[in-house]
């Protein structure tokens, strides 16, 4: 894993690719991230639009499921790159101004769909409160405890969340 006092130095030697290279190729630890990402989202199928995918569904406990499967989907495949952003934004303010907006755009795709459930939530729900437990719930630090550290398996994590999602946001 790429760590945050990782110099494009240690990164052409453990890539076998020259400084140059490198520095022609991306420029920066932080364009290289940028690929990362790129990359990651183009694997899992997790665009925006893929995002949206689950507005028009009309049963909502299905839509929290789709959410669920994205979920876990964006997790079991990058979240190492959620961390290595993380460790990034720490100690550089370009990449916590470039993780406030990667949340900002995440929160705003959520909040979406917490509008479009809005029927059918908890009565002791509103929107604002809906959409902080989806937050939580959906976590990367969430699935690294569960996954991770604990064992479990995708299926089991995207099964938990899905029916948690249910249970927390939607009537009986």
């Amino acid at each position: 894993m790429v760590q945050v006092a990782t110099s494009i130095s240690t990164i052409s030697a453990e890539a076998d690719i020259p400084v140059q290279t490198i520095y022609s190729a991306f420029g920066s630890k932080a364009r290289i991230l940028d690929k990362i990402t790129e990359l990651w989202m183009s694997e899992t199928q997790t665009t925006t639009s893929r995002a949206a995918a689950y507005l028009p569904e009309p049963d909502p406990a299905r839509q929290l499921k789709m959410l669920a499967e994205l979920n876990r989907r964006q997790m079991q495949v990058g979240s190492d790159v959620v961390v290595i952003y993380q460790e990034a934004a720490a100690s550089d303010p370009q990449m916590a101004e470039t993780l406030r907006n990667v949340l900002a755009a995440r929160e705003r795709e959520i909040r979406k769909l917490i509008d479009a459930l809005v029927p059918r939530l908890r009565s002791d729900l509103t929107v604002d409160s809906a959409l902080d437990l989806t937050l939580a719930l959906t976590l990367p630090e969430l699935f690294r405890l569960l996954v991770v550290e604990r064992g479990w398996g995708h299926l089991r994590y995207e099964a938990w969340l899905a029916n948690t999602l249910v249970s927390q946001l939607l009537r009986d």
